[in-house]
């Protein structure tokens, strides 16, 4: 009686088994199916950075922004339906989180095959690689999310007014420490903000900013209209991945609020470290933007793979 048992045991062990070792991340899950993924990505993500250095900074904004409403799983991509409420129109992303089209270009890579998710990911180390910032090996192997999270995205997205213990609490809540937190930070050490997020920052007359930069933004933003103008957050070296960042922070000269209370408190030696050694800096960014990447992903029979990173049935 008991012999009858034993074939179905074991062959519900070994399903489990295939089960389990395929719900993994690995850095060569599309060798055999599309063996060069990684190259098209990376080859099209150079282009687009090629003819607009600024999108680096885009790129690597936007997978951090969907890696932090629920996990790695494409969902900032989807636009909005009778079923979804789009993240693209949440309060962090609406007419500011960029890049979306330089993600579909480069799905074209075995678009049956290969994620949204995994897309995001790459574009992301390639846009630094670009830039002159690290790389880091990157594993495969997410799905796509059926939907989108718009009421996640307006909680827990950061906020460029927060303070520092409110920084540190919403990375914690997604896996990352203060550490984490800071060397992610330094991605503003590229990219732009719009004028309205800095504006209470460079009239204040606080004494956390440096005074002759209080005033050299207030030429390009001024105290009423000019929400939507732009100024680059490292206004040394914009469009390069370099440790400038922080050294603005130890100079009072952080464009954000978010930025400038990183040195403060108990982050401040993080930001005096990285501001002295750009090693540092790089390879904590490389080891926090894989542990951000690994934020819950979808995995094996779990989510889909899309065809179009826009749409779930296409």
């Amino acid at each position: 009686m008991i012999s009858r048992f034993v074939i179905p045991i074991i062959s519900l062990v070994v399903v489990l088994s295939i089960i389990s070792s395929e719900a993994q991340l690995s850095t060569n899950f599309y060798d055999a199916a599309c063996p060069n993924a990684s190259t098209i990505i990376r080859n099209s993500i150079r282009r687009a950075i090629s003819a607009e250095r600024r999108m680096a900074a885009s790129l690597i904004r936007l997978h951090f922004h969907d890696c932090f409403v629920q996990g790695c799983d494409a969902s900032i991509l989807l636009d909005e339906t009778s079923t979804i409420q789009s993240e693209k129109s949440a309060r962090p992303n609406a007419n500011s989180v960029r890049g979306y089209e330089i993600i579909e270009a480069a799905k074209r890579a075995c678009p049956g095959v290969v994620s949204c998710a995994d897309v995001l990911t790459l574009a992301a180390r390639d846009a630094s690689v670009a830039v002159g910032g690290p790389s880091w090996s990157v594993k495969l192997g997410r799905r796509d999310s059926t939907t989108a999270n718009q009421a996640v995205a307006n909680t827990d997205l950061p906020s460029p007014f927060s303070g520092l213990q409110v920084l540190i609490d919403a990375f914690d809540k997604k896996g990352l420490n203060a550490r984490d937190m800071v060397a992610l930070s330094g991605a503003h050490t590229l990219g732009q903000s719009q004028c309205f997020l800095f504006r209470g920052r460079i009239y204040s007359n606080s004494t956390d900013i440096d005074a002759g930069f209080a005033s050299t933004r207030r030429r390009g933003c001024p105290q009423t209209g000019g929400d939507s103008n732009l100024a680059a957050l490292d206004l040394v070296t914009p469009n390069s991945f370099d440790n400038n960042y922080f050294r603005n922070l130890v100079q009072r000269k952080g464009l954000l609020q978010s930025d400038q209370v990183l040195f403060s408190g108990s982050t401040a030696s993080i930001v005096s470290q990285y501001s002295g050694n750009p090693r540092t800096f790089a390879a904590d960014f490389a080891t926090a933007m894989i542990k951000m990447s690994e934020i819950e992903p979808t995995l094996g029979q779990n989510g889909i793979v899309r065809r179009v990173c826009s749409a779930i049935n296409s």
